[in-house]
């Protein structure tokens, strides 16, 4: 979800300097003038060793010292993903020195089988279909790394299985009847999923891939199909989705279904310079 500079503050007339601490659990800096909070980053780090942040209630001159802070702490480029209808957040990112990376475009898509022309999808021969709170974890993780590697953006991602058991299985949103795995039923091997999640008001299709030896064979129709079946039998009319301007395979499988276009982010990098004499160090803050 785009997520952009919130609450501007005005920065009058500034007369004392901006001091940056970080505050527990160590993924969060404030700005402060005094004891007084005039600025807040939150940043988070993703399986593909891409920082990501998101500036929070900021006075004009605390985005420079907090960015700098962090910059400083983590030694990686840094992105950040806005709305790019958000004018101000534009603005404000380009000044900080940020450029755009990648745009996706946000879509809603009808479960209607009727609507989708879904209805008597199924699977291919030699395939099943299981539910992910049917599929084994570990199998389950390797093949979500497997298949980002293919969606923009993604390139990298190695889930930690801490982390993989958090985000999907524990988390609030995960529908077992909506995150769906396709297997190849000779070999047992994880082929390709539909990830929905049951998301308050509105579900969101989070991934839909097929492994390269097993696409054009209507493998990802028939996960869409099982999965939006579901949904319209629920009376949930609509599903989101983020697509990338770039993935032209998944613009095509979508737009085919009747989705629409409704609004697209930006993401932004701003890349890490290197202190002179330095040695390129990334990871975890220091």
């Amino acid at each position: 979800m785009a997520q952009s500079p919130a609450g501007l503050l005005p920065s009058g007339n500034v007369t004392e300097a901006v001091r940056v601490v970080r505050a527990p659990p160590g993924l969060i800096w404030r700005a402060l003038t005094a004891d007084q909070v005039v600025g807040t980053v939150r940043t988070s780090l993703r399986p593909n060793g891409r920082w990501f942040l998101a500036f929070e209630a900021c006075r004009a001159d605390s985005y420079q010292p907090l960015l700098a802070a962090v910059a400083d702490n983590t030694a990686s480029d840094l992105y950040a993903t806005i709305d790019e209808a958000d004018q101000e957040a534009l603005e404000t990112f380009a000044r900080l020195g940020f450029e755009v990376t990648r745009r996706e475009g946000n879509y809603l898509i009808p479960s209607d089988p009727a609507v989708t022309g879904l209805d008597g999808s199924t699977e291919p021969d030699g395939t099943v279909i299981i539910s992910a709170a049917d599929a084994y974890e570990d199998q389950l993780r390797l093949l979500d790394d497997a298949l980002r590697q293919d969606v923009p953006g993604a390139a990298g991602w190695q889930w930690d299985p801490g982390d993989f058991r958090e985000e999907t299985y524990d988390s609030p949103d995960f529908d077992p009847a909506t995150y769906l795995i396709a297997v190849d039923s000779e070999t047992g091997d994880y082929i390709g999923l539909a990830r929905v999640w049951n998301n308050p008001g509105q579900p969101r299709l989070g991934l839909i891939a097929v492994k390269r030896d097993y696409r054009r064979r209507g493998l990802a129709r028939a996960l869409l199909g099982r999965a939006f079946a579901v949904l319209h039998q629920r009376g949930k009319a609509q599903v989101t989705a983020e697509i990338d301007d770039t993935n032209t395979a998944s613009l095509a499988l979508l737009l085919g279904l009747g989705a629409r276009r409704d609004g697209s982010s930006v993401e932004l990098i701003k890349r890490y310079a290197l202190p002179p004499g330095s040695l390129p160090t990334q990871g975890q803050p220091r």
